[in-house]
């Protein structure tokens, strides 16, 4: 019994430790969430979610993954404005790490909210289909014509391009079903079967996550906005670093974080908030994805959408 009421209060105090560092970045470092997006919500929801993650042998991920690993994935889900509830993102077990990824959905909503970005769209490319790409006079890359056909949806697919349109115009990214094949193969997951029977979301994802890298590494926007996103595009491939250790500057903002986070609620015992004013008492899915857990489509979005492009 006592072992169960540890492993519910573990999870719930690092969401209250994440609320709380996001709070602090609003106030000193100009974080800017959503509108409608609920950080407090979110997190619960991850919680929720976070109990149902295995790793490969089945074992529960809030058990086996390390403290700071969950801390960063809540964090970046966050800074990103992302909620699992809306299968905008999911937490996968590597090693005794754990990692948030984004769905095809989840990018979408991170890129819309940099500065200026009014669309964000992928579409498949099918065998047969009206397909022509040029150049403007700025030798920047255009979809010239696509004209889809429903008599080609069951062909093979050929490729697959992004847009994404901002005040300032519309920048294109497009991939040959090639290309789409080798990012597969860099990544952690090689050869999952998400890939085989999920080709079209899964294609589309991939090059949405190579259009939001190139845009998002030219932009002005903020870093922490723009870094959490990198850093989660980066989490799934082999090329990306695998030791599940945490670097020293990342171990050592993690343990910042704690003793922050404890500061404050021993403050908040004695009736006393961080900055001296009165304040009231207040009170981690796997490597693979589990055999037999792969739910994967929810009005045609994958929910454990399982490869991205660096």
């Amino acid at each position: 019994m006592n072992n169960q009421v540890a492993q519910q209060q573990k999870p719930t105090k690092l969401t209250d430790l994440v609320l709380d560092r996001v709070k602090q970045m609003q106030d000193t470092q100009d974080l800017s969430l959503p509108k409608n997006y609920n950080a407090s919500n979110a997190l619960n929801a991850a919680f929720l979610e976070l109990q149902k993650v295995q790793d490969r042998n089945h074992r529960p991920a809030l058990e086996v993954c390390s403290h700071d690993s969950i801390v960063k994935s809540l964090l970046d889900m966050t800074l990103q404005g992302l909620s699992p509830a809306k299968d905008q993102c999911y937490f996968i077990v590597y090693g005794n790490e754990l990692q948030m990824q984004r769905s095809y959905f989840g990018t979408v909503a991170a890129v819309k909210r940099l500065d200026g970005v009014q669309k964000v769209r992928a579409e498949v490319v099918h065998q047969d289909d009206a397909f022509e790409i040029g150049s403007n006079e700025d030798m920047e890359l255009v979809v010239k014509q696509f004209t889809p056909s429903f008599e080609n949806q069951d062909k093979p697919i050929i490729g697959a391009f992004a847009m994404i349109k901002t005040d300032e115009g519309t920048d294109f990214t497009v991939m040959t079903k090639k290309e789409i094949d080798q990012s597969w193969a860099q990544t952690r997951q090689k050869n999952n079967k998400v890939q085989q029977n999920f080709s079209q979301e899964m294609a589309k994802r991939t090059v949405l996550n190579r259009a939001a890298k190139m845009f998002i590494n030219t932009s002005d926007d903020s870093d922490l906005l723009t870094g959490a996103i990198n850093d989660t595009t980066s989490n799934e491939y082999d090329d990306e670093r695998r030791d599940v250790t945490p670097v020293e500057d990342e171990k050592q903002s993690t343990d910042e974080l704690l003793e922050g986070f404890q500061k404050s609620q021993e403050a908040k015992a004695k009736g006393v908030s961080n900055n001296g004013n009165s304040n009231e008492n207040k009170e981690e899915a796997s490597e693979e994805v589990a055999d037999g857990q792969t739910e994967l489509f929810n009005e045609g979005t994958i929910k454990p959408a399982d490869e991205a492009d660096s």
